[in-house]
């Protein structure tokens, strides 16, 4: 997996390399989900909440993962070229790693909680990730629309290639499982047929073919991978 290059092998509707597109719509389409389950959840019953915070947790870590990585690799080469503050989203980044601390604390007080004080935690922890949500949404649409056409003017769409194939080569084979899970079900026909059939030309074999039997496969209804086979000429 870590060979595999374009994990966003997605174009804007200008015509331009789109960095923030795949990730974005994995991460709002797995918080909504997440935020849903929180909702309707019974925090008494134990099973159901472990599992829960199992998954919230992962998601977490994946966000984290997420915002270092535009930190490190987007940022970075924003400042670089000396013409654009990344001030503002530096900011909100710091905010979203306190957050993240903040939600963690409540998952492990849910941990230490016994089944009837776990119902009220379970809705202060539902209520903080709406909230944090609500300002991630906010975030992710300034990047994809302030902070993306800033690329655009500065780096040509090989040069934003670049930078997401740095962003790939540096996840560990299970990390980049993962967010393929993120993104291939949240993004359009097209859009994962030009991703997949990216990799598929570019990545090695076992690594696309691990790809589809255990992110694309499991995450897509049968219509949806029937046809996602046929565009990429896969063994339904």
């Amino acid at each position: 997996m870590t060979h595999a290059h374009h994990l966003s092998e997605i174009i804007d509707l200008n015509g331009r390399y789109d960095i923030y597109g795949a990730i974005h719509k994995g991460l709002r389409k797995a918080q909504c989900e997440l935020l849903v389950r929180l909702g309707n959840t019974d925090f008494g019953e134990a099973r159901a909440t472990g599992d829960l915070l199992l998954d919230l947790r992962a998601l977490l870590a994946l966000a984290a993962d997420h915002v270092m990585h535009e930190d490190t690799h987007i940022h970075s080469a924003l400042r670089a070229r000396g013409t654009v503050s990344t001030d503002r989203l530096d900011d909100q980044h710091d905010d979203h790693r306190a957050t993240f601390a903040q939600l963690e604390a409540l998952a492990a007080a849910i941990d230490a909680a016994g089944p009837h004080e776990r119902s009220a935690l379970g809705r202060r922890l539902y209520l903080a990730f709406a909230s944090y949500i609500a300002h991630d949404l906010e975030h992710m649409h300034e990047e994809e629309t302030v902070a993306a056409p800033q690329l655009w003017s500065l780096f040509s769409d090989a040069e934003l290639m670049a930078i997401e194939n740095r962003i790939v080569g540096s996840l560990a084979p299970e990390k980049a499982m993962a967010f393929m899970r993120l993104m291939i079900p949240a993004i359009q026909p097209a859009e994962r047929a030009a991703m997949l059939g990216g990799m598929k030309q570019q990545a090695p074999r076992e690594a696309f073919d691990a790809v589809i039997e255990f992110a694309a496969r499991p995450n897509l209804s049968a219509e949806e991978y029937a046809d996602l086979a046929r565009r990429l000429d896969l063994v339904a």
